[in-house]
């Protein structure tokens, strides 16, 4: 695991970019799994500015998105097929089809054969190239909440009160706004990812990222378990970064890897 540590998210946001754009000029149709929220948001203004340039495109790609929410409006500026259209879809944002955006079927009758299919449909284009993840103030990933298996498959799965609260300010800040359920990839899919780039911003993600760091695997932090992946890069601003003990060590490392 290779941790960077920025002075701010805008600086992060540019590395964790140039990451996905390296693996995208040696494999122009790599299959990328996305996450929403804000977090990301500032990745994917760095990718549309890259391919406003000329250097970047998912047109020949498949996006995969972590998650959605069950039983939102399918015209809901909150429904993540939406946000992701804004953000990634058509020649303006990043060349990325339609028919290339992937997303749980949110609104089937069985949220649960909803997440199966979803499974099967990742496995069957070979699997995530390269997977984008945040991480939650309890230290969920996509929608895995603490408490849950390591190993889970995609999977309908009830929010914690934690998440519909920090998720209210995508709702007027009201909480009853909020879904109480989705659709998320499951821990044991996300670990199938060939590489994977988790961004942490803010002193609200600081207990978050040091028990991804440096504390024990454990069910009461889903992201620890990616301590088991071999190939994971984890893009932080200073705020988050706050709390880690080793953190020179951790720029040395990085420096070897990536120069400065």
């Amino acid at each position: 695991m290779h941790l960077g540590i920025f002075d701010n998210s805008d600086q992060a946001s540019s590395a964790a970019a140039h990451v996905v754009i390296n693996l995208f000029a040696q494999k122009p149709n790599a299959t990328l799994g996305v996450a929403t929220g804000s977090t990301p948001s500032g990745l994917y203004r760095e990718l549309r500015a890259a391919h406003a340039a000329g250097d970047f495109s998912l047109k020949k790609s498949q996006v995969f998105a972590l998650d959605e929410y069950v039983g939102i409006a399918e015209d809901h500026p909150e429904r993540y097929r939406n946000v992701l259209r804004r953000e990634l879809v058509g020649k303006e944002n990043v060349g990325l089809t339609e028919e290339g955006l992937h997303t749980p079927d949110a609104s089937a009758e069985d949220p649960n054969v909803a997440a199966l299919h979803y499974d099967r449909e990742i496995g069957a284009v070979g699997g995530i190239d390269l997977q984008i993840l945040g991480i939650g103030t309890d230290g969920h990933i996509g929608f895995n909440e603490p408490g849950g298996s390591l190993v889970s498959r995609t999977h309908a799965e009830p929010l914690a009160s934690q998440t519909i609260t920090d998720n209210a300010r995508f709702f007027d800040g009201d909480v009853s706004k909020v879904p109480t359920t989705c659709i998320t990839q499951g821990l044991g899919t996300i670990m199938e990812a060939r590489q994977i780039v988790l961004l942490a911003f803010g002193a609200n993600k600081a207990n978050a990222l040091a028990q991804l760091i440096e504390g024990p695997i454990s069910a009461k932090w889903p992201a620890t378990i990616l301590q088991m992946h071999p190939d994971v890069v984890v893009i932080a601003d200073k705020a988050a970064a706050s709390t880690l003990e080793y953190t020179d060590l951790y720029v040395e490392r990085w420096q070897l890897a990536f120069g400065d």
